[in-house]
């Protein structure tokens, strides 16, 4: 079993399984369900980045944005394996929830 995710990692995951994204963007794309500031986004990618859940995937303008050049970031395998891991571990943790009543009666699925 791996370690769970934290929190700001699963939601970049969540964020870059869509495809690429520069830092802005994936704080834009979080914001209503994990809002973070500059330094929880750049430090969690630092971080990802070595423990080689993501890779850069080269600089370039924001066509909607502006003219100004931003750094673009990649899930990797290892990172989709990890998203989905964490989603699977949700996931049950969200079964057990229900089995106890915590999220009103529990469905059928």
């Amino acid at each position: 079993m791996t370690e769970p995710l934290t929190p700001a990692v699963f939601h970049i995951l969540l964020a870059l399984s869509g495809g690429e994204r520069h830092g802005y963007a994936i704080m834009q794309e979080v914001r209503d369900s994990f809002p973070m500031g500059p330094g929880t986004l750049y430090g969690t990618i630092k971080r990802m980045l070595a423990a080689g859940l993501v890779v850069e995937a080269g600089e370039r303008p924001d066509p909607v944005l502006s003219e100004e050049r931003r750094r673009y970031y990649r899930i990797t395998a290892s990172g989709k394996r990890a998203a989905g891991d964490e989603a699977k571990r949700l996931e049950s943790l969200v079964r057990l929830a229900k089995s106890k009543s915590l999220l009103g009666k529990e469905s059928k699925v």
